[in-house]
């Protein structure tokens, strides 16, 4: 290696991978389900304990009502799913949503979709992360003090994963993913199975009480609570959707291998939450958290702070068997910090798409050296690790700017689906194949009407509790997309091709600036006339007379085919007097070219930099500003700059890494008609 970055960045992402060897980063479907699932999976520890803390708002008076809560949920779980295989299907780019919202309901739809998840990718990242610690610490005392610094350790981890390529980073979580799914299975196998044969199962928390702030509700409060309770429990939601952002990333046949993976996912979740679920309503398990207005009380009326659900469950399920506890505790510490990688996964992707259709700067469709889309990871990253600085890491805090963009992408992707199917429809007459449209168009129709009225209770419940600053940050993203949108519009039309632009100019006027006779000034001198211009002249300022008067004798003395023009400069100014000598000779010949030829040096260390070609960028930056000047460098290589022969220089952004090929290469029919991004 030449230089020690360049080291450091093999041994952190490994060598760099050709194009050609996209199709080896796609995934089978056992690796893309932990790839793409693991935060819907997660979910399923944290989600049932957000039924209890709803339900405890009124004691245990409304506890009786958990198998009914968490039935819904399932059954949304189920609708969602099947919505998006329908999804997955028809788009198979990686927009997902956003490309289902844009082609159906128009490009603000569809912004206001990819801003919403943008934000929920974020915070899946921030809230599984810092959950994940919460857990460990639990475990592991010595972590309390320092939740912050781990939780941003993490984070760090995960992105330098990803950015070693999807696969690699693929079959990293792989196996943690597999692992929680088989501790929780069989932690339902062996509670039911117990049962069975008689025994008596009861949590540590079966005959403490529950005291809430609503204790006697009835009549409406009594259904706004019961729907404030499933819109708790569909946290169990989140991460359904990072599969149709991820199509791209499966093996072919993509849609159809994307669909097999969510009917997994759809079947294992709604297994794993029913199941935990039940054993919790069968065990009696209480959970309450006193920042949401729950409290558990102890037969002395003393309040305490009991263990996570899912924890209390596989406590009382393995009380004869300690090790299936402590495996499953840990299991859950470590998916609730894996389900992370479901947004790296995802976010990226989305972003892609997005910088593809012109709603995001282009750097970020462009893949890096291991043929991920390395910006969209590190911006992910950077912006999850600014959220758990800002909160401390506190799930608390964070869980209630949780699921409102997961749950605004639901119902604007799913009304979308409705529109995809009745223009279908309008079409088809293949009495089987509309049967098919109007069974799916009704399941996406059912899945759009419960999806908004969960984000309607979402935003009412949990808008002061910290959902308004994802509302706002959702708004200023969909502002600033439609203002990136905006500027590639009008560049794309400002730059594009007229009749004028084949007209050759009437005259090239070429002007070499001097400063002293040098052999820099003699390259630049003999590369302009190589260039055949129509006029030719050596400009320099008179700073120091007696300097311009010595430029000049030398200058005749050597006899150069050239004439030097030396321009006045009174108050000693450089760049101001070639400025107005280029625009006078623009004004005399407005339909001309003037060229001017600057010699630079080239140098190989980094303060040489700040010694040499100062006055050259400063003027080469003006006159860039000047219509009809064309700026030429004429480099002269310094001795120093041997040293940086043969090196192998890395990319510059966006420069060589895009994409090719049908399958990574996927353009909207708005950005073709463009053109492409400009």
């Amino acid at each position: 290696m030449s230089k020690a970055p360049d080291l450091v960045k093999r041994l952190l992402l490994g060598r760099a991978l050709r194009s050609a060897q996209q199709h080896e980063q796609t995934l089978p479907k056992t690796i893309a389900l932990p790839v793409f699932a693991s935060d819907a999976l997660s979910s399923v520890a944290y989600a049932p304990q957000e039924i209890l803390i709803a339900l405890g708002l009124a004691g245990l008076a409304t506890y009786h009502f958990t198998p009914w809560v968490a039935g819904a949920v399932v059954v949304i779980m189920l609708t969602v799913v099947a919505s998006y295989r329908q999804n997955v299907r028809a788009y198979t780019s990686g927009g997902g949503d956003f490309e289902v919202a844009t082609t159906n309901l128009g490009g603000n739809a569809g912004i206001v979709v990819a801003s919403a998840l943008m934000v929920d990718y974020v915070l899946t990242v921030a809230v599984s992360v810092s959950s994940g610690i919460e857990n460990l610490a639990a475990l592991l005392h010595f972590l309390q003090p320092h939740k912050v610094l781990a939780a941003l350790l993490i984070v760090a981890i995960l992105t330098i994963m990803n950015l070693r390529g999807i696969r690699e980073s693929g079959v990293a979580f792989a196996i943690p993913t597999y692992l929680f799914m088989f501790g929780v299975f069989l932690m339902l196998i062996w509670g039911f199975t117990r049962m069975a044969f008689g025994a008596h199962l009861r949590a540590a928390t079966a005959d403490m009480t529950v005291h809430g702030t609503a204790v006697g509700v009835s009549g409406f409060a009594l259904v706004f609570l019961l729907l404030r309770a499933f819109s708790s429990g569909c946290a169990a939601l989140t991460g359904v959707e990072a599969i149709s952002n991820g199509v791209p990333a499966f093996r072919k046949p993509k849609g159809k291998n994307a669909a097999a993976t969510l009917l997994a996912l759809g079947l294992i979740a709604a297994s794993m939450f029913g199941g935990i679920v039940a054993l919790a309503y069968i065990t009696k398990t209480k959970f309450g958290d006193p920042a949401m207005g729950t409290h558990i009380l102890d037969r002395a009326g003393k309040e305490v702070s009991p263990d996570p659900v899912i924890a209390q469950v596989a406590h009382s399920v393995f009380s004869n068997f300690p090790l299936g506890f402590a495996y499953l505790t840990t299991m859950t510490a470590l998916i609730l910090v894996l389900a992370a990688n479901t947004a790296f996964n995802g976010f990226p992707v989305l972003g892609s798409v997005l910088a593809q259709n012109r709603y995001l700067p282009r750097q970020l469709h462009t893949r890096g050296d291991r043929l991920a889309f390395s910006n969209g990871i590190i911006i992910l990253g950077a912006l999850a690790g600014v959220l758990i600085y800002a909160y401390d890491a506190s799930v608390t805090s964070l869980i209630q700017l949780y699921i409102v963009g997961v749950f605004v992408s639901f119902t604007v992707s799913q009304t979308g689906m409705v529109r995809h199917w009745n223009r279908l429809l309008r079409t088809e007459t293949d009495p089987a194949a509309r049967r098919r449209m109007k069974m799916s168009r009704a399941i996406n129709t059912f899945g759009g009407i419960v999806t908004a009225i969960v984000l309607i209770v979402v935003l009412i419940t949990k808008f002061l509790l910290g959902a308004w600053i994802a509302c706002v940050a959702m708004s200023l993203l969909f502002l600033m997309m439609r203002g990136i949108r905006r500027h590639y519009d009008r560049v794309a039309a400002e730059l594009a091709v007229t009749g004028e632009d084949v007209a050759l100019p009437s005259r090239n006027h070429a002007i070499v600036l001097v400063s002293k006779l040098h052999r820099p000034t003699m390259r630049a001198l003999a590369y302009a006339r190589a260039t055949r211009p129509s006029t030719l002249e050596a400009v320099t300022v008179g700073v120091d007379p007696e300097e311009s008067q010595k430029l000049q004798e030398e200058w005749d003395a050597r006899e150069l085919p050239v004439p030097l023009k030396i321009l006045d400069s009174p108050y000693r100014e450089i760049t101001r007097p070639i400025l107005e000598y280029v625009k006078s000779v623009r004004r005399r010949s407005p339909r001309d070219v003037v060229t001017v030829f600057l010699p630079e040096y080239v140098v190989g260390r980094w303060w040489e930099h700040l010694l040499h070609n100062q006055s050259a960028l400063r003027l080469k930056t003006r006159l860039l500003f000047q219509p009809g000047v064309m700026v030429v460098s004429v480099p002269w290589q310094l001795a120093s700059s041997d040293r940086l022969k043969g090196r192998q220089e890395p990319p510059a952004p966006g420069s060589v890494r895009r994409p090719y090929g049908p399958e990574q290469e996927v353009e909207s029919e708005g950005t073709r008609a463009a053109g492409g991004i400009v």
